[in-house]
């Protein structure tokens, strides 16, 4: 009897790359021309951050953008004509920007939400002092921090001051060249032995966080707190200021680095602020470019994410909500109407896996660095606590999107299950009854005063986000 014919074996190369998700750099995957629109993509994002290192300015800064490309203040109760762009201005400190659609919101509207907060040390309301012959600013930190990183930097003086008299004055110290900075200082490690001993959540206590700003004392023969004193005349005389000014101030101290190219091969960006004007500037700047779109688009750039969204600039409050039912009772409809057919990508940043802390991170549903636009269908913390999520049709919806116009993905999670996690802005959109998911750039050292992330992935956000905007 013949032995039976051997079944021919499988192609594994082909399988592997039909059936399994496979890693490969990002940088592999593009050309060398998407590789160099991405770097002078990422040159605009630098002079950004720069110019726009607190909330405030940069809800100015994208108003003076979106005035350029010719948008113009919204007008409560007046019906817009396709294509029309508007915005409105959230007290200084969030925005939303709208380009009218050809079907205006008739299908719903296409949002793209980033905050535009950071993590930093804020002014107490009495916080000028002096002590042993110095004067210090006491300070309250603002979102989630390891309180050793913001001693021994350069820090600069960002706000605005409301005077006795109503007038408003705003300052920024310490970002020209020529200007004085400031720091928190820090124990020797000669005389830091207790310090050392203690776990780094309690080796710098939050009411250490003192900002050294004076130590000339005012020249008198006598007198009481002569240093402060002449920190005060100084103030006085730039801004017109007394101490009792500082209670009607919104003055934040932030890390005085320039944005920085990193890397011998220049492929990552160095900054302040990454999280998340890195998602906040390129859902700006899709608003900007998008082209006649289909569906009315809103970009909302809020305030508070990194202490819950809590507040009237925050996500948490129904500025938003109102926004969208003044644009759909304009066309004649209702709001949760209009709301309960949109769509959102929630834009905000992710973890990058770090491969020196590789065991924070489960490898396999990690983001990395050069891998593209992160997606994340959920977010919050452990048990998936504090967040929405997004169901397997619309990440379907967008997955599809993004292959369909050439946007590098990818999918992960925060780190570890049982590690913690974070939360964005989607669980109060998605609140709404709009179908939302987490899109962002992976970072590097998140929350510290130097964040990390690729040019590469940055550009994707941007391309990402502007596909979403003009789909059909």
């Amino acid at each position: 009897m013949a032995d039976k014919k051997e079944k021919p074996q499988d192609d594994v190369k082909e399988l592997t790359e039909k059936l399994l998700v496979t890693r490969k750099n990002g940088c592999t995957q593009v050309s060398g021309k998407t590789l160099e629109t991405a770097d002078k993509y990422c040159e605009g994002y630098k002079a950004f951050l720069n110019a726009a290192k607190t909330e405030r300015e940069v809800v100015s800064f994208a108003v003076t953008e979106a005035e350029k490309a010719g948008f113009v203040p919204f007008e409560h109760g007046k019906k817009y004509a396709a294509g029309e762009k508007v915005y409105w201005n959230n007290r200084g400190k969030a925005v939303i920007l709208a380009v009218i659609g050809e079907k205006g919101c008739r299908d719903g509207v296409r949002i793209a939400a980033a905050h535009i907060d950071s993590p930093r040390l804020d002014l107490k309301p009495h916080p000028l002092y002096e002590k042993d012959g110095v004067s210090l600013f006491k300070t309250h930190y603002y979102g989630g921090i390891k309180k050793y990183q913001w001693t021994t930097i350069p820090l600069a003086m960002h706000g605005r001051v409301v005077l006795k008299n109503g007038r408003r004055v705003d300052i920024c110290v310490g970002e020209r060249e020529g200007d004085p900075q400031f720091t928190v200082t820090d124990l020797l490690p000669h005389l830091a032995e207790e310090q050392m001993k203690k776990t780094l959540a309690k080796g710098v206590e939050g009411e250490n966080l003192n900002i050294f700003v004076g130590s000339r004392p005012v020249r008198a023969d006598k007198g009481d707190n002569l240093v402060k004193l002449a920190v005060m005349k100084i103030l006085n005389e730039r801004y017109g200021m007394t101490e009792e000014d500082f209670v009607s101030a919104d003055i934040e101290f932030v890390p005085a680095f320039r944005a920085a190219d990193v890397g011998f091969d220049r492929s990552m960006v160095g900054a302040y602020g990454n999280d998340d004007r890195v998602c906040a500037y390129p859902a700006l700047t899709a608003a900007l470019h998008a082209k006649k779109p289909t569906n009315t688009i809103v970009t909302v750039l809020a305030d508070r994410e990194e202490i819950g969204s809590y507040g009237n600039t925050g996500l948490e409050s129904e500025f938003l909500r109102y926004f969208i039912a003044d644009l759909a009772q304009a066309e004649g409809m209702k709001a949760r109407h209009v709301l309960s057919r949109s769509k959102c990508l929630s834009a905000d940043v992710t973890a990058a896996l770090d491969p020196t802390y590789e065991d924070a991170y489960e490898t396999t549903n990690a983001c990395y660095v050069n891998s593209g636009v992160g997606v994340c269908k959920y977010t919050g913390a452990r048990g998936k606590s504090g967040t929405s999520e997004a169901t397997a049709e619309y990440v379907s919806e967008v997955r599809s999107l993004f292959e369909k116009n050439g946007v590098l993905w990818q999918i992960g999670e925060m780190g570890r299950v049982d590690l913690g996690g974070g939360g964005t802005v989607a669980l109060y959109i998605a609140g709404l009854n709009v179908d939302v998911i987490d899109i962002g750039v992976p970072v590097l050292s998140m929350h510290s005063p130097f964040e990390l992330v690729s040019k590469l992935d940055v550009y994707m956000t941007y391309k990402g986000i502007l596909s979403f905007y003009e789909a059909e």
